[in-house]
């Protein structure tokens, strides 16, 4: 599912919102968890997942076509852990 698909699902079960405020709506809390994340916290949907920011140190990597050494920069990455409800309704547990 893409953004605009799941816009498209929340203002068609909302028909009292517009469309055009479900996609702000949207957009916030993408922007929210993005901000917090930059921030180094840590944002939990409680039985939904949990994302965080680990940190990746600088190390030579090397280019897969030519096998030639890179240095690769350290760098921060985005990490998701799923929440308990989740992996239940995903295996139909729930």
């Amino acid at each position: 599912m893409i953004k605009s698909e799941l816009v498209q699902k929340i203002a068609d079960k909302n028909p009292h919102l517009y469309h055009r405020d479900v996609e702000r709506i949207v957009n916030r809390v993408f922007d929210e968890v993005i901000d917090a994340m930059k921030g180094g916290s840590r944002v939990e949907l409680r039985g939904f997942g949990a994302f965080s920011v680990k940190e990746r140190n600088a190390r030579l990597g090397r280019n897969p076509r030519t096998g030639e050494a890179v240095d690769v920069t350290e760098k921060r990455v985005p990490f998701f852990k799923t929440g308990k409800e989740l992996r239940l309704r995903l295996n139909d547990k729930a």
